[in-house]
């Protein structure tokens, strides 16, 4: 790809899991990791144009190799959705619904700080639920004369309270500081 001056950008989720720091790896693993970081020389090896991009993602930094983190160019912090963010997730997520005129995004938006992309997604997806069990459970008394409901602001509500943050200030205040040491901007 490199070669044909094309770009390309290669993305690895869950980064950690291919190039951890290597306490406890067995011969296969070595191999991936040590083919891997030669690969990644390879990319910007004797000062060609290289049109090739990787980018990585993780949750867990910390567990990166010091090797690898060295040839990223750049390190950057992904923070929690601020308010406004958090909105339009509120918005995305329910493209597609019947929602009831009580629904107020601004509200659930303030009731979901520290929440991240997924836990949002995953309080929609609970609230259209509820709907859905409930048409499930009248259409069973009700023959095929039931409709579903709209999705209300209680079902959001009830939602939040089951769906709790996957991320917690003591992981936030991890991340931070793993930033202040190998961020770059």
């Amino acid at each position: 790809m490199a070669r044909s001056e094309k770009p390309a950008i290669i993305f690895i989720d869950e980064l950690d899991s291919l190039v951890r720091v290597h306490s406890s790896e067995v011969g296969g693993e070595a191999r991936v990791r040590n083919q891997f970081l030669k690969e990644m020389d390879g990319i910007v090896d004797k000062g060609k144009r290289v049109y090739v991009y990787v980018i990585g993602a993780t949750n867990k930094p910390w567990n990166l190799d010091w090797p690898f983190i060295r040839r990223f160019q750049r390190r950057l912090l992904v923070p929690l959705p601020d308010r406004r963010a958090r909105l339009e997730m509120f918005r995305h997520f329910t493209r597609g619904f019947s929602l009831a005129g009580d629904v107020d995004f601004g509200r659930l938006a303030d009731e979901t700080r520290g929440f991240t992309g997924s836990d949002i997604r995953d309080v929609c997806q609970s609230a259209q639920l509820n709907v859905i069990r409930e048409f499930f459970e009248a259409s069973r008394h009700l023959g095929g004369d039931a409709r579903p409901r709209s999705v209300c602001m209680s079902d959001f509500m009830e939602a939040i309270k089951r769906v709790k943050p996957t991320v917690t200030e003591a992981m936030v205040k991890l991340y931070q500081k793993w930033d202040e040491r190998f961020g770059s901007y």
